[in-house]
């Protein structure tokens, strides 16, 4: 995840990474349910105060943009990304049931796209 930081912008850095994360998602490039980086290491990696990426997390999930699950890290929201809930179950399930019948994510991909195309 590429999170440019300007030291000299107007706009703190800590919603320059909001900002930056938000528009992932809503690009697509940030798929719903796809986990962020915990805050110390975005915080590291950024050359950012862990404070600094916490609060955009913060922000992020106020908005209702991320949600926080514990242990299981920070990830993008349905609503972060325009993706309804009720897609993203059924992508869950689908790929709960590929999973248990074994078969590779090239193929369950491709099955998809077989079946969207027809």
């Amino acid at each position: 995840m590429h999170i440019p930081i300007d030291p000299d912008a107007p706009t703190p850095p800590y919603e320059q990474v909001r900002l930056r994360i938000a528009a992932l998602a809503a690009d697509g490039t940030l798929a719903a349910g796809t986990r962020l980086p915990p805050v110390r290491q975005l915080a590291t990696d950024l050359g950012l105060a862990a404070n600094t990426v916490a609060r955009a997390y913060k922000e992020l999930e106020q908005a209702g943009l991320v949600e926080t699950r514990g242990r299981l890290g920070t990830v993008i929201t349905a609503r972060a990304t325009g993706t309804s809930l009720r897609a993203q179950n059924a992508a869950k399930t689908y790929a709960d049931t590929i999973r248990t019948l074994g078969i590779p994510p090239e193929t369950a991909l491709a099955l998809v796209k077989a079946a969207l195309e027809t």
